[in-house]
């Protein structure tokens, strides 16, 4: 899908946006400078605005989220901070959460009905920046978030949010699946100029029903003792239902974010370029994929240059070697420096012509969706349906998304420039091309082969969405090992700044909350986490 440009937001303070802090969710529109039209926006300027903020910095390729999944370890704390997962206090989404309400308002009385394309989008919109929100901290304002006359709204339970969330992301399937029934060609249209996605009616209808299935898999804890939610009913009838409720088909699905000249990809938008210091690779990640002969590592990563020098060839996979988040960074600083720590493949990631060879990221997709559906089917929630089939989809998914295929000679670079004429006898400079290395798939479908709808095989498919999730989706990677355990990540030291160094199981509330909000925000931790607002607790979600 082609980005379309962004209307830029200073465009959107000048119609008259209010700032907002804490939960004091203004009036989207008031320009006193246009008489009669105070009131009055395009359903496609609040639309492309929705869309452009949709992924957070924190979301992107090499940000926060993949440090917290340990794909991306820094070894020097100047360029990028720490491997420590110092949380704090969370970020909001009520942006999000007040453009949709405003889209909804606007196309209400504008088109004079609830049944339009726009307000379908308003209902998933209001659902995401609940689910976002909430899936960090616990309780929050949702219901009667929104309001300018109330400043200070009062806590949603978590389960009262999902289950709101949940009925607006059916809503929104049915508003959309309505049009198109009345008017077919639809379907293949592209919804709105303001989408920056550019996705048509059926692919919007797709993506909701998508992200329901992944909210539903989100709560397999509370599956068995909230029969109200009906959480497993919801998931089979979706999947039961094509027609009614279609997901999505193949990658040409995916909710995709390309970069290019312009947009470049992040590890140089976001600040993330020096190499040496930021593109070493998880040692979790690296050792799940040289375990099984997973040519997705010559795409994403390298051998480790002491590796090869002492023998190895650049295609063997015990050449790669991962870097422990728990050892200090001073330390790994050290062994990188002497070649002895794989690095992020550098003409992929961080070369000049970086919009080019850099995959699109992939915000929602159908790799993720393919491995949720695998494992609700092994789970035992859908009926009819092969679990190895779709976990089968989703890897192979996922090695499309790398363009890799059986056979195909993928070039492998090398990725510093050593001085050292033991580590680099060759003097090779970074990006020289080092080696190549022949996919090899049935080796790795041997390695993989699904154990049946076990438990052996549930931590096959939760490992394989984990390495599909590389750089991608934004946070799903950490909150799928926050839920499941899978895979076991490093704890010791990088959970500083909780105790016993754990991994946190949550954020603490947005600051603006205990200022803005307070008995309410007091009320909320003394029901939750005993009156503490503490990252070691778990929400309701995860218990």
């Amino acid at each position: 899908m082609k980005i379309k440009s962004i209307i830029p937001f200073a465009l959107l303070l000048s119609i008259g946006m209010v700032s907002i802090t804490g939960c004091q969710k203004g009036d989207l529109i008031d320009n006193p400078n246009v008489a009669g039209a105070s009131s009055i926006v395009p359903p496609t300027l609040l639309l492309n605005a929705l869309t452009a903020n949709l992924i957070r910095s924190a979301e992107q390729p090499f940000a926060q989220s993949q440090v917290a999944a340990q794909f991306d370890i820094a070894n020097y704390s100047y360029y990028r901070g720490s491997n420590s997962y110092n949380f704090g206090n969370t970020t909001d989404s009520y942006d999000i959460l007040k453009y949709a309400l405003k889209l909804q308002q606007q196309t209400t009385a504008q088109l004079g009905n609830q049944t339009n394309k726009y307000y379908a989008l308003g209902q998933f919109f209001k659902a995401y920046s609940g689910i976002w929100l909430s899936q960090r901290v616990g309780d929050i304002p949702f219901s009667a978030a929104g309001s300018v006359s109330n400043l200070t709204p009062k806590y949603d339970t978590q389960h009262d949010v999902y289950k709101s969330a949940l009925a607006l992301l059916d809503n929104a399937n049915s508003l959309l699946g309505a049009l198109i029934t009345a008017n077919p060609s639809l379907g293949s249209q592209v919804l709105d100029s303001g989408d920056i996605y550019g996705f048509t009616y059926l692919q919007w209808q797709k993506l909701i029903n998508t992200y329901r299935l992944r909210v539903l898999i989100s709560l397999s804890k509370r599956a068995a003792d909230n029969s109200d939610l009906a959480i497993p009913t919801q998931f089979a009838t979706i999947i039961n239902n094509p027609t009614q409720y279609p997901i999505m088909t193949s990658n040409n699905d995916n909710l995709v974010y390309k970069y290019n000249a312009v947009n470049r990809y992040a590890t140089f938008a976001q600040g993330y370029d020096p190499y040496n210091n930021y593109a070493n690779v998880g040692s979790v990640y690296i050792n799940l994929m040289s375990s099984t002969n997973d040519p997705r590592i010559f795409a994403v990563a390298t051998p480790a240059p002491a590796q090869v020098a002492g023998g190895k060839n650049v295609n063997d996979f015990t050449a790669f070697v991962g870097s422990d988040p728990d050892i200090s960074q001073a330390a790994l600083l050290t062994t990188s420096t002497a070649g002895g720590y794989s690095f992020s493949n550098f003409t992929r990631y961080y070369s000049s012509n970086i919009g080019v060879n850099a995959e699109p990221f992939v915000f929602i997709g159908y790799s993720e969706m393919c491995f949720n559906i695998a494992e609700a089917v092994n789970l035992g929630w859908v009926s009819g349906q092969s679990a190895a089939t779709w976990y089968t989809n989703g890897i192979n998914a996922s090695l499309a998304n790398y363009g890799i295929t059986d056979g195909k000679v993928l070039t492998i670079t090398y990725p510093v420039s050593l001085t050292s004429a033991v580590l680099n006898p060759k003097g090779l400079k970074q990006g020289d091309v080092w080696g190549t290395a022949t996919v090899n798939l049935s080796a790795f479908y041997a390695s993989v082969a699904y154990a049946g709808n076990t438990a052996a095989g549930l931590k096959q498919i939760l490992t394989q969405k984990y390495i599909s999730l590389n750089n991608n989706s934004g946070w799903e990677a950490f909150y799928n090992y926050r839920r499941t355990g899978v895979p076991a990540l490093a704890q010791g030291g990088s959970g500083i700044g909780t105790p016993n160094n754990l991994i946190p199981r949550r954020w603490q509330y947005p600051a603006t909350e205990s200022a803005y909000n307070t008995a309410n925000y007091q009320s909320a931790l003394g029901s939750q986490f005993g009156g503490t607002d503490d990252p070691t607790k778990d929400t309701w979600l995860t218990k």
